[in-house]
């Protein structure tokens, strides 16, 4: 990785500078289009270099993302993205590592990755890709798809629970935890310096409309009639309002969130609940809002940083670990390693 006086002497990128000759191949409308061109605008003020940049897709729509950016960059198998970016993260540190995946990527073939990379806690940076469908392959319901799903594979609807993806990157004691959409590019760029910023593995998700087999499933969080009273945006320190007025609020009434009428309620802001990213009991009580009732009430559903803990990466804890066995044995030949203490001689 280059110095900051290297970095500095450098010419100050562009987001041209990563965007690759690659004609972009997506559906018109695909909400991919957005989050190319907010990863593309934040990237030069991360200030690394494009050689010093990898990003590692598995299958998918989503999955083309490596294609079109002007970066180093493999395009993987099936649900393998998180265990190929590992290793990249292990074998140099330095990297900075992007891994981009769909729903179906992610969390179905690849669930199990994705929660052991969670847990492990490699500085890499997953972006998850979520239409609630298979687009891909023509439209099949995914491990995200809401009960009752019409879809080619669920002609009859899914009898399925889907997965609530931040309540499992929580589960799986992820250190950063964050939603956005396609469709509000500021916000995601926000979301996407924070990722960059935390040093950890950061799961993003990100809701995206598939505008061929799933078209609007998001629109209620965006559109100007609806989002402010089915989206909650979450800030460090701020209490939880949300409403068409900005009239509603969320506070508790012992250890339940209730939402109240901040007019009607007579209550100050500071009554309501303050989110607190580092309070992780309190994020696993945001991420449920994800199933719109909770205790019998209808909950927005919350963008923004959920959850963020400082806790010490793989990559360095496996450095020290080696270091730490280099200074106390010496280098200990490779036969060694594998056979371990306990052998025996057959005579």
């Amino acid at each position: 990785m280059s110095t900051i006086a290297e970095q500095e002497a450098l010419p100050k990128l562009t987001a041209k500078d990563f965007a690759s000759n690659q004609e972009v191949k997506w559906c018109p409308g695909c909400g991919d289009y957005s989050i190319l061109k907010q990863v593309q605008t934040v990237f030069p003020d991360f200030g690394v270099p494009k050689e010093n940049i990898v990003f590692i897709s598995g299958i998918g729509c989503a999955a083309r993302f490596t294609y079109y950016m002007d970066t180093y960059g493999m395009h993987s198998i099936h649900g393998r993205a998180a265990a190929i970016a590992s290793g990249v993260k292990a074998t140099n540190p330095d990297l900075s590592v992007w891994i981009v995946s769909g729903d179906g990527d992610a969390l179905s073939i690849g669930g199990n990755h994705f929660i052991h990379l969670m847990r492990k806690n490699f500085d890499v940076n997953y972006l998850v890709f979520n239409n609630q469908i298979y687009g891909l392959t023509k439209g099949q319901y995914s491990p995200t798809s809401e009960k009752g799903k019409v879809a080619k594979s669920t002609p009859y609807g899914s009898i399925e629970e889907p997965f609530n993806p931040s309540e499992i990157a929580l589960g799986a004691k992820s250190t950063f935890v964050a939603r956005s959409l396609d469709r509000d590019p500021k916000h995601m760029q926000m979301v996407l310096k924070r990722a960059n910023d935390h040093k950890g593995t950061s799961f993003v998700e990100i809701y995206q409309n598939c505008p061929v087999f799933n078209d609007g499933t998001f629109f209620a969080f965006s559109e100007k009639e609806t989002k402010k009273e089915q989206a909650i945006f979450l800030e460090h320190g701020k209490p939880l309002v949300f409403g068409q007025n900005d009239d509603k609020g969320i506070k508790f009434e012992g250890h339940v969130p209730v939402i109240v009428d901040i007019k009607e309620s007579g209550i100050s802001l500071d009554d309501l609940w303050i989110h607190d990213e580092h309070d992780k009991t309190k994020a696993n009580i945001i991420a449920r809002f994800f199933d719109n009732t909770f205790n019998g009430e209808h909950f927005p559903r919350p963008f923004g940083v959920i959850y963020s803990e400082d806790r010490s990466t793989y990559e360095v804890a496996m450095a020290d670990q080696i270091a730490a066995i280099t200074a106390k044995k010496g280098k200990t030949p490779l036969d060694k390693i594998l056979s371990g203490d306990k052998t025996w001689t057959i005579l």
